[in-house]
């Protein structure tokens, strides 16, 4: 396969492994879980929580057997592995407002869904 070709399918693996990752350690930071609230805002932000996991979790299983059929393994491994030893340092690259808020658990879950879309659509296209 040329370069050209393998090279956005390998751009956005990397980006979807960095977007799940950085949501899983975004994730970390609310658990355990304490209530601090009661009410109706006390089931919004455990089903953002837990809603997101799950996306996160479909979009892996999506993304990397449609990234396996466009890119070659030793790629998917160093890309892969680059973007998940680099996920703590981006992370603190973003406010700590961001980070602990609802919102990093949503952009990160649609940026790995948006990715895996993308390259599910080019695995099906060839």
């Amino acid at each position: 396969m040329p370069l050209t070709e393998m090279l956005l399918p390998l751009l956005l693996f990397v980006a979807l492994v960095l977007a799940a990752s950085l949501q899983g350690l975004a994730a970390s930071g609310h658990f355990p879980r304490q209530a601090k609230t009661s009410g109706p805002d006390s089931y919004v932000g455990p089903a953002i929580l837990f809603g997101s996991i799950a996306l996160v979790v479909v979009s892996l299983g999506g993304g990397i057997p449609a990234a396996a059929h466009l890119i070659p393994w030793y790629a998917a491994i160093i890309g892969g592995g680059s973007s998940l030893l680099a996920a703590p340092l981006v992370l603190q690259s973003f406010s700590d407002r961001f980070v602990d808020g609802r919102s990093a658990l949503v952009v990160f879950t649609a940026v790995s869904l948006i990715c895996a879309m993308l390259l599910i659509a080019i695995a099906v296209g060839r």
